[in-house]
């Protein structure tokens, strides 16, 4: 967050999960930046980064206790694909990186790297 604001950025995280949840996660993390309700992931789907979860899936996450229809506030059953973008000042977006693995995520330092280039 520091490199960030020093480059004179926002940062903000948009996710699907009721403003609830977010906010417990950021009171207890501790966090300093905005996260923004995707209501029904319409944003992401927007993006073409959302999917559903097979019915297979869905028994899986609810076998280890993960309720995505009280986390989401909604009965899709459906996930952003973990997304990063870098959008100037204007609203043009500079940089994106989005991977269907939930694994994969783009290193910090490639982020702060493409916001010193705006």
């Amino acid at each position: 967050m520091p490199e960030i604001s020093a480059a004179g950025c926002t940062l903000v995280v948009i996710s699907p999960q009721v403003a609830a949840i977010s906010r417990n996660i950021a009171d207890k993390l501790e966090l300093t930046f905005d996260i923004l309700v995707d209501r029904g992931n319409r944003v992401a789907a927007e993006f073409g980064l959302v999917f559903t979860l097979p019915d297979d899936l869905r028994q899986l996450y609810q076998k280890f206790g993960i309720d995505l229809v009280t986390a989401n506030g909604d009965e899709s059953w459906t996930l952003p694909m973990p997304a990063r973008f870098v959008i100037d000042r204007g609203g043009l977006i500079r940089a994106a990186d989005a991977d269907p693995d939930y694994t994969r995520r783009p290193e910090p330092s490639r982020t702060v790297e493409a916001l010193r280039g705006l």
